[in-house]
Order: C-alpha cells, then sequence, then structure tokens
C-alpha cells in the first residue's frame, strides 16, 4: 500500500524545471518508494549494492555511458565521484529532468549538491510521515499559528482515535504500509542498519556499542537544551567525541537542533540549541517506552509530545520546500515571568518552545500535553515586543484541546492535530 506523499508535486514540478532533483532525508522516509511512484518509467539504480557501488567509485564515466539519463540513482552519498560526471552530463544539454538522486545523509548531501551542482539541482528534504499523510489528509498549507490558517485547516482535519499511537508508533512508512510490521523488530533493524552504514561511512567510529548509548542518551534529552557535558558524563567520552557525534545524527537526519532566537536587544538570551529527535518512535524505542500507554503516562509524556509537534511543524514546511532552518527558533531567557498557579504566585525564566518568523512577523508558539490552557502560560510572549523591526503576531498554545479557542486577544489554543 502506497502512501501519498504531500511532496509529490513539488518534485514532479522540480523535475520539469531542473536538469537534476535531489531528494535528501533520513533511512526509511520513502524516498525511494516515492520515486519509483513517481517515475515507473525510468531506469534505476541503487548503490546500496556494493557492485553498482564499486562501478560508479571506480569508473564513474563509463558508468554514466551504461545507464543513460533520464535515470533515477539512490543513495548517491556512497559516491560522490559521480556527481562531477552528472554535472558534465547536465552542461552537455538544455534538457530538463535527466538526473532523479536520492540519498540518507541529508546535510552532507546538501553541501555536496550545492557545491558540484550549483544551479541544475533542486534540493529537497523528504522527512517522515506527517499526520496529514498518514491520515490522507489533502491539506497542504504550512503551519502558522492565525485565524486564517485555523479557518481553512477545520476543513480537513479529523481528530485522530488516539494521538499518543501516532506518537509511540513513529513516522516511517514502513510500519503504515504494512500495519502487520513488528515495532520493536522494525527499530531494532533500523538501528543496526544505521550503526553499520551511515556512522560508519560518516565517521571512523570503532565502537558501535557505546555510540548506540550515546543514541539512548541524545534520546533522552529530547526537547531539552543540548549539555554535552551531560551526555559525555553519561557515556564516558570527551565533550569533543560527543560534539563530533552529535554531527552526525544531525548529519543523517536522525536529530534536528534548533537554534535559539538571539537578537542583540535580548541581551539576557540563552545561546544553547535545543536537540530533537526528528521521529519520536525512535525515540522511544531507544528509551524504552514500550507501549502506547507506559510513554502517555510516563515521565517522557511532555518532551515526546513537544518533539512530536516540533517535528510535524517542520514537515508542514519542508512538504512545501521552505527551508524552516530560517524561519524557526526557541527563546529561553533570564528574564523572569511572573506566573500564578493554584493561587500560588511564582517567578520563572522566560521561555518560548518555538518561534515561527515570516516577513518580519514573530510567532511564538506553547507546546503542552494538558487539553486546556490559561492565558499565564503564555506569559513570554511579550519578551518579543522588545526587538525592533519586528511585530509579535498571533501566538498559540498548542496542545490536546478538543478544538480550536481563543486565550485572549492575540493568543489561540490549537489541537495538535491541527499542525
Amino acid at each position: 500500500m502506497y502512501i501519498k506523499r504531500a511532496m509529490e508535486d513539488i518534485v514532479l514540478r522540480s523535475d520539469r524545471m531542473f536538469k537534476a532533483t535531489l531528494i535528501t532525508g533520513a533511512r526509511q522516509t520513502g524516498k525511494s518508494t516515492m520515486l519509483r511512484a513517481l517515475f515507473p518509467e525510468r531506469r534505476g539504480v541503487t548503490f546500496d549494492d556494493a557492485y553498482l557501488e564499486e562501478q560508479a567509485k571506480n569508473n564513474p564515466d563509463m558508468f554514466l555511458q551504461m545507464n543513460p539519463p533520464p535515470v533515477v540513482m539512490d543513495e548517491v552519498q556512497y559516491v560522490p565521484e559521480l556527481f562531477r560526471q552528472i554535472k558534465m552530463a547536465c552542461d552537455a544539454t538544455e534538457e530538463r529532468g535527466l538526473f532523479t538522486l536520492s540519498g540518507s545523509q541529508p546535510l552532507l548531501l546538501m553541501k555536496n549538491a550545492s557545491e558540484s551542482l550549483s544551479g541544475r539541482v533542486c534540493v529537497l528534504e523528504l522527512l517522515g510521515l506527517s499526520l496529514r499523510e498518514i491520515r490522507g489528509d489533502p491539506f497542504s498549507a504550512p503551519f502558522l499559528p492565525t485565524m486564517e490558517y485555523i479557518l481553512e485547516r477545520q476543513k480537513t482535519a479529523r481528530k485522530p482515535e488516539n494521538i499518543w499511537e501516532i506518537i509511540h508508533r513513529g513516522c516511517y512508512p514502513e510500519l503504515y504500509q504494512n500495519p502487520d510490521m513488528d515495532w520493536q523488530s522494525f527499530y531494532a533493524s533500523y538501528v543496526k542498519t544505521y550503526l553499520e552504514r551511515d556512522v560508519r561511512s560518516l565517521s571512523a567510529v570503532q565502537d558501535l556499542n557505546t555510540f548506540r548509548r550515546f543514541m539512548v542518551a541524545v534520546a533522552a534529552r529530547t526537547g531539552q537544551m543540548l549539555n554535552y557535558s551531560s551526555i559525555a558524563d553519561e557515556i564516558s567520552r570527551d565533550v569533543g567525541t560527543v560534539r563530533n557525534w552529535i554531527s552526525i545524527l544531525e548529519a543523517s537526519g536522525i536529530i534536528y537542533l534548533l537554534e535559539p532566537y538571539t537578537p542583540a536587544v535580548l541581551k539576557r538570551a540563552i545561546r544553547t540549541p535545543k536537540v530533537y529527535f526528528r521521529d519520536t518512535g525512535l525515540a522511544s524505542y531507544l528509551t524504552r517506552w514500550l507501549t502506547t500507554e507506559t510513554l502517555a503516562f510516563g515521565a517522557m509524556n511532555g518532551a515526546m509530545f513537544e518533539t512530536y509537534a516540533v517535528s510535524e511543524i517542520l514537515k508542514s514546511y519542508s512538504n512545501r520546500n521552505i527551508d524552516y532552518r530560517y524561519c524557526v527558533s526557541y527563546y529561553r531567557g533570564k528574564d523572569k515571568v511572573k506566573k500564578t498557579e493554584n493561587g500560588q504566585k511564582t517567578e520563572t525564566e522566560s521561555e518560548i518552545d518555538l518561534i515561527i518568523e515570516e516577513n518580519g512577523v514573530l510567532y511564538p508558539i506553547e507546546i503542552k500535553t494538558n487539553t486546556s490552557e490559561t492565558a499565564s502560560a503564555t506569559g513570554a510572549f511579550t519578551v518579543l515586543d522588545k526587538v525592533p523591526e519586528k511585530k509579535r503576531g498571533t501566538g498559540a498554545v498548542v496542545n490536546m484541546c478538543p478544538q480550536p479557542g481563543r486565550l485572549r486577544d492575540n493568543v489561540l489554543e490549537i489541537p495538535v492535530w491541527y499542525i
């Protein structure tokens, strides 16, 4: 059962406009399956095949002669030697749609493609399945906490029976295309393949068991500010090694580092990034939350819910070929915010879980697991009023409420399945 991807129209348009299209994304996000569905008539080669990989590396010119365009090539990160030949083939003609490439090391591939195929290639990033794709929802607009978005979104949004089942299962297509797939077996195989292929190809990591423990340590910190020293102490490695290994997880699409919002005027802002696993199913597997129930009521439910919400928001942008890295951030500062809970007045550090910037407008978002919230949870939003030449737009609390609503004039309450 093929699940239609929200990016399909973008890929087809790219194929008409560019000589090459490169689809990046972590392992098992459905890149090859989507390309086979979109271009069934084209010849396809995969460099997961060691024989083809060796041929392309040793004699790239002959390899392209044996596999002329239009052609689909999978896992091209293993054959960087081929990029020069692809560039020459693109320069030899004005035809479009010559090469459709895919690979599972997003940051590295984007860098190589930008350097080798500048002006000839369109680079797209395919993340895991979004809730919209899982439920066959045709809505395609990027998430933005505005009334205009809510009014359009409510036309197709449907509340899932149990959102925690989706959070726990994760977003890899194989788990939905094959409902009989055993969850633990899938992720055990995924981790094994990832360690043996991607980790070893990206860095000379000899001790894969320690790297596995490192992955568990990072998964346990999803949704938190990244503390290299804490992870280093836990796995008995130095901070330099942890920094290197974090870059491996990021380069291969396993984690995303959300950068802080630090304009010069907010002098009390903390400048440490937050770390998010791209897939909540993988994070749940690594941290041993093995059932939906234990995850939903366990100690990490808030962190996993926030990880899921942030991931869904990023997918809504990536699926429209919008580079979210330039428009999302978070804020945490030493400014004190006064709150009243259960009649008790407290002061806490200012924190905004997510800030989306569009056209000079900052949209602050708080993410909570509860079914209702009060306006006091958004007290930190006003810190954005200090930023000159920027306007604070509508804010929102994304949570488990049954329907969208208003907490006050400029703050909405939005169900997570409206993303």
